[in-house]
């Protein structure tokens, strides 16, 4: 899963694998549609925010061979009280090659409908770390070290991790977010494995193609390396969800601190699976 959503903020992990290893991916991931509904938890801040109601749209497809591209779109209206609101509505697409060498990524970010920040560029990875090109929002060119994933690594590096009963991954990673110069310290959690016959009440519960795998509760906080806070640094941003094996997720939870949104899944399409020839 992406990590969703800007909103508010400026905008889908000790026992560790080793961020060394670039390997081809050992499973593939579900080329896949999903729908989530999205409302208020609860707030927590000191502006308490009284609704939100909103949607999120996770467009998913590729393969190991061809790569991994992404259309992500969330759109998010806040009521705050007082007769006052603010509509979100964060667009991206990505692009991750097969062995998680190359990255692509955009996207735009309106508040009610004007255009606060766009994000365009790439990044390779090499024998001397990860170069990055940005066109968006200025021409930068820059490099960070070799050990930081891509979102889709990520998401295969926490599957692999789960099945292999593990419960903590540490990584450092880079999704093109913010200014398309962040790198995010995270950790995520994995709880334990939710038997197959154990039926979820929304649009997952009745796709046939999710009957029989495994699926984990997951949490993942992400840090703002760039700060250096005394004694437990506190994340920026928490996204969980239940991760099904074939990378398909659902049962959201986007904790921005101030309030947390949950995301039911109203709808899910998997897409025919494309061959892979390597």
């Amino acid at each position: 899963m992406m990590r969703a959503g800007r909103l508010l903020l400026p905008i889908f992990l000790a026992a560790c694998l080793s961020p060394q290893a670039h390997a081809a991916p050992s499973m593939e991931l579900t080329a896949h549609r999903a729908v989530y509904d999205l409302s208020l938890s609860f707030s927590r801040g000191k502006r308490p925010i009284e609704a939100v109601r909103g949607r999120i749209l996770y467009d998913f497809t590729g393969n190991s061979c061809e790569g991994y591209a992404l259309q992500f779109r969330q759109v998010s209206e806040i009521e705050a009280g007082e007769g006052k609101s603010l509509t979100s509505d964060l667009r991206a697409a990505t692009f991750e090659d097969g062995t998680a060498k190359t990255f692509r990524f955009t996207s735009q970010n309106f508040i009610n409908d004007n255009l606060v920040d766009q994000v365009d560029g790439t990044a390779e990875r090499k024998n001397t770390g990860v170069g990055i090109a940005l066109k968006k929002p200025g021409t930068k060119i820059f490099n960070l070290e070799n050990g930081i994933v891509f979102p889709t690594e990520h998401m295969r590096r926490i599957i692999e991790a789960a099945r292999e009963g593990k419960t903590l991954i540490e990584l450092p990673v880079f999704d093109g977010s913010e200014t398309g110069e962040k790198v995010y310290n995270t950790l995520a959690i994995i709880g334990k494995e939710i038997a197959p016959g154990d039926k979820p009440d929304d649009a997952a519960g009745s796709a046939a193609a999710l009957d029989g795998l495994k699926r984990w509760p997951v949490t993942i906080s992400y840090f703002d390396r760039s700060k250096k806070e005394a004694g437990e640094p506190l994340p920026v941003y928490s996204i969980g969800f239940e991760l099904y094996e074939n990378g398909v997720s659902r049962k959201l939870s986007l904790d921005y601190n101030d309030f947390v949104i949950v995301g039911r899944m109203s709808q899910i399409d998997i897409k025919p699976a494309a061959a892979c020839v390597k």
